[in-house]
């Protein structure tokens, strides 16, 4: 990562980035508008995210499929 001296770096961790995680910076991306880099990471890392979480981020008009 090589943060971008006009903008602050939020990295977002949880074990299988495919829940906790993405919901987080999809939010801070959403309401950062560009002003935060925003990242996310699992430890073990899983293929997809998880379905209910896509869906929940949409109830909330945020597609992160």
């Amino acid at each position: 990562m090589n943060p971008s001296p006009s903008r602050p770096t939020v990295l977002f961790v949880c074990v299988h980035n495919a829940g906790r995680s993405q919901m987080g910076a999809a939010f801070l991306t959403h309401l950062g508008r560009g002003r935060v880099e925003v990242r996310s990471a699992g430890s073990a890392p899983a293929d997809t995210v998880n379905p209910a979480v896509v869906a929940a981020m949409g109830e909330v008009g945020i597609d992160i499929s």
